[in-house]
């Protein structure tokens, strides 16, 4: 005796539309459950208290800015630069100091001190004379270079705690 040939297409359809589901289902709790782990790793093991590696420990620490810090100084050698052209060759002769929040951003600037100087290079050669001859333009450059400094050093790394720039000598031939 033959099997009704309808049957067999009518119960097919039927049968994979349940793997279709238990795929789709299971697809969703694997995603579910990697998100949820991720969550976990990254803000809820912190959340809940639970105790962290040490160098985890030490970024968090060097993160929080520190109020009661004792302001130091750090004076950044003279830079000599040539001005953007305007009215013939110009250079600038500027030598400054950063106000940093304490002593462990002072040896992070000391420590960085080429990247220091080449971000300093940079945008001083970028300027022209016209630009920081006035007092508002050199309050200006001022906050250039602090957002210059201020900039991480290190990739996702933490900005530093520069709160001033205070100039010793600018000169503008």
């Amino acid at each position: 005796m033959k099997a009704d040939p309808k049957a067999d297409t009518a119960a097919a359809p039927s049968g994979s539309k349940k793997k279709l589901i238990i795929m789709i289902l299971a697809a969703v709790l694997v995603l579910g459950a990697g998100a949820g782990a991720g969550w976990y790793f990254t803000q809820g093991a912190a959340a809940h208290g639970e105790e962290e590696d040490a160098p985890a420990k030490e970024h968090k620490k060097k993160k929080k800015k520190n109020p009661d810090a004792k302001s130091e100084y750090v004076p950044i050698e003279s830079f000599t630069v040539n001005l953007q052209p305007e009215n013939g060759e110009q250079y600038l002769q500027v030598q400054f100091t950063l106000q940093v929040a304490g002593a462990e951003q002072a040896t992070l600037v000391k420590d960085n001190m080429a990247i220091v100087r080449n971000r300093m290079l940079l945008l001083l050669s970028s300027k022209k004379a016209s630009e920081i001859s006035t007092v508002e333009g050199k309050q200006q450059l001022a906050t250039e270079i602090q957002a210059a400094i201020t900039e991480p050093f290190e990739k996702d790394g933490d900005e530093q705690e520069v709160s001033d720039v205070l100039f010793t000598s600018f000169i503008i031939q």
